[in-house]
């Protein structure tokens, strides 16, 4: 499903629970996250609807290299040339996607969160289990507004994995929080502002206190990596995963 303005000129590709985001201004396109190889046709359905072609792409910023955002990077770097860009401490992530060790066991959660098999099982069937790395990146600064269209700030947010880092658009008061704050849990099944389960979370503890910072930014509007956007304000989303906590 591909949902135009989620908030301003930043759009929204959606596909078996996993978002991706293309963030649209006058000097080009910032893609944001690699969804699953299936969301590619996606990908070139939105570019056509909004008129605009595969070189408007200046970058693809990960927010963190899992499988399920890393998924086409690999072929939009190569067919397209687009530099992709990630967070030094996530690079070896990005190029072996599969290579993290969570908290908990990732195969045996869905014993005790039956509600998490469709989910899971839709990823599957869009490509989740066959993701190639992409190991040609170029490192993501942190802290200023990013080189590229949309002018993102980069606040680096670990825990989910160690190079996790959100994108602050303030002039659209909006907030890209990839997988540090959710509002769908593809290994429980719940919905609602939350960190992801210890099942595919390197330190739960970190990923908490690294809400403060989306909270911090203010925005209107959190955008995530999986699960509805979130138009209460970053400060509620975060005070309801604080609730929710570790799981």
């Amino acid at each position: 499903m591909i949902t135009p303005n989620v908030a301003d000129g930043i759009h929204l590709i959606t596909h078996a629970h996993v978002n991706c985001y293309l963030v649209e201004d006058q000097d080009g396109l910032t893609l944001v996250d690699a969804g699953l190889p299936s969301m590619w046709s996606m990908l070139l359905e939105l570019l056509e609807a909004r008129g605009r072609r595969p070189e408007d792409i200046k970058a693809l910023v990960l927010t963190h290299g899992h499988f399920d955002h890393v998924g086409f990077a690999l072929r939009a770097r190569r067919e397209w040339n687009v530099p992709v860009l990630v967070h030094p401490r996530d690079a070896h992530l990005a190029a072996h996607p599969y290579s993290y060790k969570p908290q908990r066991n990732r195969f045996l959660y869905p014993l005790s969160h039956p509600r998490s098999v469709p989910l899971l099982g839709r990823m599957a069937a869009a490509g989740a289990l066959a993701v190639k790395g992409v190991s040609s990146t170029r490192p993501l600064p942190t802290g200023a507004a990013l080189p590229v269209p949309g002018r993102p700030t980069v606040v680096h947010t670990p825990g989910h994995t160690d190079g996790h880092c959100i994108l602050h658009l303030a002039d659209r008061d909006a907030v890209l929080s990839g997988d540090a704050l959710v509002t769908l849990d593809p290994y429980t099944g719940k919905a609602g502002p939350q960190i992801v389960a210890s099942a595919a979370t390197k330190d739960t503890k970190q990923a908490l206190a690294s809400l403060e910072a989306i909270a911090a930014t203010g925005a209107a509007t959190v955008l995530s990596g999986h699960g509805e956007p979130w138009t209460q304000g970053a400060g509620a989303a975060v005070s309801h995963a604080l609730t929710v906590g570790a799981h």
